[in-house]
């Protein structure tokens, strides 16, 4: 099963406020998507990265356009997901799955271009978004315009999924193809209903962290931010328990990759050549 990383766009933050001790330099961070060959499932999108549809759509609310315009996420052009997928002679309709770990804009932001995609995501999280008004909605980083008119429809809630259970420093979770290729892993405190993936097929086992910290250092180094990034987190207490079990995996040999890390790593896609 091959496993591919794109850059969707960059976003420029202090070091200080995404790293504990950090300086004021200005850190260009990577949002990362994902795309898995897998042998039964086929072509399985990881979110979707950031799109034009949360940055110049027309079903923008208020509301995300000042979003965008707080943030200010610079578009990759060729690290779009339309783009990455004619990399592999795919469209989007090849498309007929794909994982949302959490339900920010940069990474829902271009679900409704794949009409004939299901959507494993955190039932529970659906739930609860459902249940709130707007504008709570908008406390909780989602904004729902985003979200395709028929997502209910099409969503395959990972509840339902068989567990595997934790050995030792691997963490346990659901199975999201029955194979024990790829599982789903709770990671609270950075939004809600964040989950991670582990994939067990290569040598080395690789967990897709995805936002439990923005760089590898503050997970490597113990240097997990405090104030003021705490103030944007679902649960700022899960933050450290989610990050200390991610330290005793790479300390058992795992590998951890983040979606804003900027370093490359040997899962990101390689630019095209001119």
């Amino acid at each position: 099963m091959r496993i591919v990383f794109a850059n969707s766009a960059w976003v420029s933050a202090a070091e200080r406020l995404i790293l504990r001790g950090g300086g004021w330099q200005s850190v260009r961070l990577r949002v990362r998507y994902g795309l898995i060959f897998h042998p039964a499932a086929g072509p399985v999108l990881i979110d979707t990265g950031y799109t034009p549809e949360a940055l110049s759509g027309e079903r923008r609310g208020r509301m995300l356009q000042l979003y965008g315009a707080l943030l200010k996420p610079e578009l990759n052009a060729a690290g779009q997901v339309l783009p990455m997928l004619r990399r592999f002679s795919l469209s989007p309709d090849d498309i007929r799955a794909i994982i949302v770990t959490h339900f920010h804009a940069d990474h829902i932001s271009g679900l409704s271009l794949f009409r004939n995609a299901r959507f494993i995501a955190s039932d529970a999280a659906w739930a609860r978004v459902k249940a709130r008004s707007p504008s709570q909605n908008l406390r909780h980083g989602v904004f729902t315009e985003l979200f395709p008119p028929d997502f209910e429809a099409r969503l395959d809630g990972i509840s339902a999924k068989p567990r595997v259970a934790a050995q030792g420093d691997i963490p346990g979770g659901a199975d999201l193809f029955g194979d024990g290729s790829v599982i789903a892993i709770d990671l609270p405190g950075h939004a809600d209903g964040q989950f991670g993936l582990l994939f067990t097929g290569p040598g080395r086992p690789l967990l897709y962290a995805v936002d439990v910290q923005w760089l590898l250092a503050a997970l490597t180094e113990s240097r997990t931010p405090g104030f003021p990034a705490t103030l944007i987190a679902e649960d700022a207490t899960a933050i450290e328990s989610a990050s200390a079990m991610l330290r005793r995996f790479l300390a058992s040999g795992g590998e951890v990759m983040l979606c804003h890390d900027p370093a490359p790593t040997s899962h990101d896609l390689a630019p095209e050549a001119a």
